[in-house]
């Protein structure tokens, strides 16, 4: 049986998910990458809602500019600054499966820029 990339992402975010969980105190930011947009938020697993949330869409629906790196970036920074608003200073990081390197990476960097530790 041939396993397509989203399948091996998908097994990979399992694995990871078995070890990591949010609650109120320490949320899971939780991201999904596709080829345009990036939606990431923070997770209660124990009661199993969003706290937080924030999404990057295509220069077509919005005004923001640039690369998609840097946009992740400044993302990373505006999470944080509404996670600091709901009295959250520390996060466990679920990169969903993805490597962690490019935009991944750069929503890291922004969230730690912006005072949140991992």
């Amino acid at each position: 049986m041939e396993n397509s990339k989203r399948q091996k992402r998908i097994r990979r975010h399992k694995r990871v998910r078995a070890r990591v969980s949010g609650t109120a105190i320490v949320p899971r930011i939780s991201v999904f990458r596709s080829n345009r947009h990036i939606f990431v938020q923070a997770v209660d697993d124990s009661i199993g809602k969003t706290l937080v949330s924030s999404k990057i869409v295509s220069e077509k629906k919005s005004k923001m500019k640039g690369k998609k790196t840097d946009l992740a970036g400044a993302i990373g920074k505006s999470l944080a600054d509404k996670l600091k608003e709901a009295g959250v200073t520390r996060i466990v990081f679920d990169r969903g499966g993805y490597k962690y390197h490019g935009r991944v990476k750069a929503l890291a960097e922004g969230l730690r820029k912006g005072g949140i530790k991992f």
